[in-house]
């Protein structure tokens, strides 16, 4: 924590009061291409990291969005999963016998 500190105070001097190439940027996009054409990605690694993070972090929410939202589809169930993952051995059993065995797993108002 100590050297992030340290590093950290030496790179808002650096970047913010002495390199005049980071004056015109418009956000961690651009600092990122700016720290890696200037080369002070490798001087300030712990930074570099932390923006590339910052950058990462709303790709990686959607990605677990996306994972979540599938699993609703599958209802939290995991019979439902089931057929889904194991699709060559469902396939082989008639829609019909399907039907009749849920049909008959408790009494519902319609026919299926």
């Amino acid at each position: 924590m100590n050297t992030l500190e340290n590093q950290l105070a030496s790179y808002i001097v650096d970047v913010r009061d002495v390199d005049e190439r980071f004056s015109d940027l418009n956000g961690l996009c651009d600092l990122s291409k700016r720290l890696v054409q200037t080369k002070k990605h490798s001087n300030y690694p712990l930074e570099f990291h932390l923006v590339k993070l910052a950058l990462l972090l709303p790709v990686a929410t959607a990605s677990v969005e996306r994972a979540f939202l599938a699993m609703k589809f599958i209802k939290n169930d995991f019979g439902c999963l089931v057929p889904f993952v194991e699709k060559d051995v469902f396939d082989s059993i008639p829609n019909d016998a399907i039907i009749k065995t849920f049909q008959d797993m408790k009494p519902r108002r319609v026919q299926l």
